[in-house]
């Protein structure tokens, strides 16, 4: 069975916004992140297991609040106590996921189809974020997370680089396509280049 794009009917290749007389290479980029293997891991109440003992793979679950951990093609956030979210484009991450997280302990859930992921790009991409997100970017860094809302939409912010800025923005599927245009429309201001 194959993936259909949450943002099929809403994304679009091409150049956005204010865009004339700059140079294509400054413009902010925006793209769909799509075939991502996407897992919520909860450690139950009852578990003793100690999590900081736990890798999948070579990598560590984070343990503090804003914390990635990563791997070659393989992101964790902590996304709250007790609670994880990894990212692979891995397609052999499943099976290693069931081997380092028992059923006693800890539930596994595949969420890679209920989520739109939107990955913007550039200089000005912390502008687009605070346009409509409440949360305090000052003290962001490189592999940070947050959990907040833009424009209402409960996200994700997942900061993969600093040079340049690059966010993976994550919101439920059913809200991609009003979030897509929420993000876009931010940034037309600056001009973008749609990916």
């Amino acid at each position: 069975m194959s993936r259909i794009s949450p943002l099929q009917n809403a994304h679009n290749k091409g150049l956005f916004g204010d865009y004339q007389e700059k140079n294509e290479g400054n413009l902010l980029e925006i793209r769909e992140i799509t075939n991502v293997n996407i897992y919520q891991v909860v450690q139950y109440k009852k578990s003793s297991v100690v999590t900081s003992n736990i890798q999948l793979g070579s990598i560590n679950l984070p343990s503090n609040a804003a914390e990635v951990s990563v791997a070659g093609q393989t992101r964790i956030q902590w996304f709250a106590p007790r609670s994880w979210i990894i990212f692979s484009n891995d397609n052999n991450i499943s099976p290693i996921i069931e081997n380092t997280f028992n059923n006693e302990d800890f539930a596994v859930t595949d969420i890679s189809h209920s989520r739109a992921i939107i990955q913007i790009k550039g200089e000005d991409a912390l502008n687009v974020l605070k346009k409509g997100c409440p949360f305090n970017f000052n003290d962001f860094k490189k592999d940070n997370c947050v959990n907040s809302v833009y424009h209402g939409i409960t996200i994700s912010v997942d900061m993969i680089d600093d040079s340049p800025l690059t966010y993976n923005l994550m919101a439920l599927r059913s809200f991609g396509e009003s979030f897509h245009h929420a993000i876009t429309d931010a940034a037309l201001e600056y001009g973008y280049s749609g990916e």
